[in-house]
């Protein structure tokens, strides 16, 4: 959320804001700035969602999905310095931050390199040791937060494509983005139910995500929340914040 900056706009926040239950809000560093950070942050709690920041490699050009060659201190100050910009503005709304997600090639990278992975925890518990750290499945990001004694959510992607590794097929192959909304809301309902998803070959792998990820300016993604929510409800599964 919070994705665009100046005059430009990225996703759908005002309609995709009442079907979520955690939004992670960029901050700055791959989108976004102080003004659509501020304003997100105060529609997020006008909707009593929790709010979490979204740091990134510096990388406003490619949207902080290329891997960029930092070493562990400047991941570390990067993530630290973009969690309190974010706070700042939670401070002013009066609403906690709750969480911290990386974004991109750094969430990517921290989920199979442990010097990457440690840094972000060690940013995270600097500023509050109890930001929960959002990780992805069975990742060495879970390992590096339990490390740094901090709580922590593995997640799921309900618009990506898996491999068989339970890593992300990356964006520039074939199957890495889901986007018909039947299709995407019954693989959510397979993953918090069934503990299960299909890898982009078709294999079935085991999951158990304690939350779900839609990214913001995947085509149709307020349809994909639609679908997701109907679903659920359809199968009488409850939605509400993992850190709240």
């Amino acid at each position: 959320m919070g994705e665009g900056f100046g005059r430009y706009d990225i996703g759908q926040d005002a309609e995709a804001m009442p079907l979520i239950s955690s939004a992670n809000v960029a901050c700055g560093f791959h989108a976004s700035d102080p003004g659509t950070m501020h304003r997100t942050v105060r529609l997020a709690k006008e909707h009593g969602v929790a709010v979490g920041a979204h740091p990134s490699f510096p990388d406003r050009v490619g949207f902080g999905r290329r891997e960029m060659s930092a070493s562990p201190a400047e991941i570390r100050d990067d993530v630290m310095y973009q969690v309190g910009a974010l706070l700042a503005f939670c401070k002013a709304e009066g609403v906690p931050l709750r969480h911290v997600k990386p974004h991109g090639a750094l969430y990517n990278l921290a989920a199979r390199e442990i010097e990457v992975a440690t840094a972000i925890a060690a940013a995270v518990r600097s500023v509050d040791p109890s930001l929960f750290l959002v990780c992805l499945c069975g990742s060495i990001l879970v390992d590096a937060a339990k490390e740094a004694g901090l709580p922590y959510a593995e997640e799921a992607f309900a618009d990506r494509g898996y491999r068989k590794d339970g890593k992300l097929v990356p964006r520039r192959e074939r199957g890495a983005v889901l986007t018909e909304p039947a299709e995407v809301a019954e693989r959510v309902v397979r993953m918090v139910r069934d503990g299960e998803v299909t890898t982009v070959d078709g294999a079935v792998i085991s999951i158990d995500p304690k939350t779900v990820c839609v990214h913001g300016d995947t085509p149709g993604a307020v349809e994909l929340l639609r679908a997701i929510r109907r679903r659920l409800e359809r199968e009488k599964i409850g939605v509400r914040s993992f850190n709240g």
